[in-house]
């Protein structure tokens, strides 16, 4: 298994179908905070539920799909990061993450969403990457914004959470920004 580490003892790596009872436990400490910020399949309310929705992960990896990754402080699952599309055959993607509260506002999702990023452009040559966010969610769309992204529009009403119907933001970044990025820094 590869871990990436992400600064003192956090890291990113794979979140697969044997962590399921990790992953409900986690989902436990997060779920309301991130309920009404990702999708409704994805907060799932037991190990069953977490268990499918790491199956569904798992089976659309190897279909050269999207892909799942948690985030860890030590042997706690924090959160996570994934590439909720993936096409390599158009050379696109979709990121996005989730994290519990107590690991806010430490910059690991940033870094790790630029690791998805970098094997994205670098290593997949894909094209372009997108974020889709709420645009009420200000700490994802500054995400967005720390990754190089530009927002390129707003789907108004196109996020329904508890009977409201919210905008939704969409950010993208093009290989070629993000290989300019590279050389920035």
């Amino acid at each position: 298994m590869f871990s990436v580490p992400l600064g003192g003892s956090a890291r990113l790596g794979p979140l697969e179908v044997w962590q399921a009872e990790e992953f409900a436990a986690h989902l436990d400490r997060a779920r309301e905070h991130i309920r009404p910020w990702v999708g409704p399949a994805f907060v799932t309310d037991d190990i069953d539920g977490a268990r499918a929705t790491l199956e569904r992960y798992a089976a659309r990896q190897a279909a050269d799909g999207a892909r799942l990754y948690g985030l860890w402080d030590g042997r706690v699952l924090l959160g996570g990061v994934m590439f909720t599309q993936f096409d390599a055959a158009f050379g696109t993607c979709e990121i996005g993450c989730w994290l519990e509260p107590s690991a806010e506002g430490r910059g690991l999702i940033t870094r790790a969403c630029g690791q998805l990023l970098d094997w994205a452009f670098t290593t997949r040559h894909l094209h372009r990457a997108e974020w889709h966010c709420r645009a009420d969610n200000d700490r994802s769309a500054a995400v967005a914004e720390r990754l190089g992204m530009t927002l390129e529009g707003v789907r108004r009403e196109a996020w329904p959470y508890e009977g409201v119907r919210h905008d939704k933001q969409v950010w993208a970044l093009l290989a070629p920004e993000w290989k300019a990025r590279g050389r920035e820094r």
